[in-house]
């Protein structure tokens, strides 16, 4: 079962999620602040990590950072935990890498919810596969992307949107479609996750972002991949 890694420095939240985790059969490891979670990191591979926002020392925006420019940890799906409802507060952990938030205090079957989704949608597929458009090769065994010949690291979440998009030259996707697919269950009118996860996309595979060559908005309505097979 999962090994999750959770962060928090509140102790009745640590034991409250420990004791509903293990229930569920999953390995749970606590951890109290930011410097003993990526020391943890350094030493054991997590499948997920639920990151509290507001730590003491280094806080969970600096963790999701360090683990998003650490190629060992870069995939770790990372869940935000959060009591501050600022909008700005949950789109810098989005633009930081973060695969999803919920803002406390939460419902416990929600969360687990949430974490069965992130563990089944980025678990690699065991067949090799291989889509390729133009310049751009994505191989599904390896989480790999490839563009222009030069291989570049993707979040799970990213990895995923690029994904279904290329999987479907042509087809248009709305936001909302997108949250559904991609992420398996609805944000509340919160369609700005797509489009941060869409820039950090672009920012990746674009020669340039502003002028996208790939992948395309359609003004009111959403996203389409309009590369050549």
């Amino acid at each position: 079962m999962a090994h999750i890694l959770i962060v928090d420095d509140e102790m009745t939240i640590r034991e409250l999620l420990k004791f509903n985790l293990e229930k569920e059969g999953y390995r749970v490891t606590c951890a109290a602040d930011g410097e003993e979670a990526l020391a943890f990191m350094d030493n054991t591979k997590y499948d997920l990590v639920l990151l509290d926002l507001m730590l003491p020392g280094v806080n969970g925006l600096e963790v999701c950072r360090k683990m998003r420019s650490d190629r060992t940890l870069a995939n770790i799906p990372v869940i935000m935990l959060t009591a501050k409802g600022e909008e700005i507060d949950k789109v810098l952990g989005l633009e930081l890498g973060a695969d999803d938030y919920i803002t406390k205090p939460f419902g416990v079957r929600e969360l687990l919810a949430r974490i069965k989704v992130r563990l089944r949608r980025t678990s690699l597929e065991k067949d090799e596969e291989v889509i390729t458009r133009g310049d751009l090769k994505i191989e599904l065994n390896s989480f790999t992307v490839t563009i222009r010949g030069e291989a570049i690291d993707f979040t799970p979440k990213e990895f995923e949107l690029l994904r279904l998009l290329v999987s479907h030259p042509g087809k248009v996707y709305t936001r909302d479609e997108l949250l559904e697919k991609i992420w398996g269950y609805e944000y509340p009118g919160d369609t700005r996750t797509v489009d941060v996860h869409i820039r950090h996309v672009r920012q990746k595979v674009e020669k340039d972002p502003a002028n996208p060559e790939y992948i395309e908005t359609v003004r009111g309505i959403g996203y389409r991949f309009k590369g050549k097979s």
